[in-house]
């Protein structure tokens, strides 16, 4: 059974800055992708980013250029740095891990950020 920690999340000021990690309980490089999805009150969930074994990146458009997605394969681990931080930020981070069509997903860490 894979499984997802997420952890690094809180409370932050607008214009802040958050690392968020996801720890697998096993090698990353057994998925194909990985990242960082988040759902906001009320609304759906939507991709933040996507890092592949080959280390090719994927942002969502209201992130990019203010996020970054990384991965230290040593630690199975992979990382949401989060700067300029925006109300709109506001919401549940959950990490995904995917394997072929399989998806799996960690518990969820809150990011909220509020003056």
């Amino acid at each position: 059974q894979v499984q997802l920690v997420e952890s690094g999340g809180g409370l932050v000021q607008p214009g802040g800055s958050l690392r968020l990690s996801c720890a697998a309980s096993e090698s990353i490089f057994n998925f194909n992708d990985m990242g960082w999805y988040r759902q906001a009150p009320g609304k759906q969930r939507e991709l933040v980013a996507t890092i592949a074994v080959g280390d090719s990146t994927n942002y969502a458009d209201s992130v990019k250029g203010r996020f970054t997605i990384s991965r230290e394969n040593a630690r199975n681990t992979v990382y949401l740095q989060m700067n300029n931080l925006k109300p709109e930020d506001t919401a549940i981070y959950y990490c995904n891990a995917r394997r072929m069509s399989r998806h799996y997903w960690g518990q969820g860490t809150h990011v909220a950020v509020s003056s």
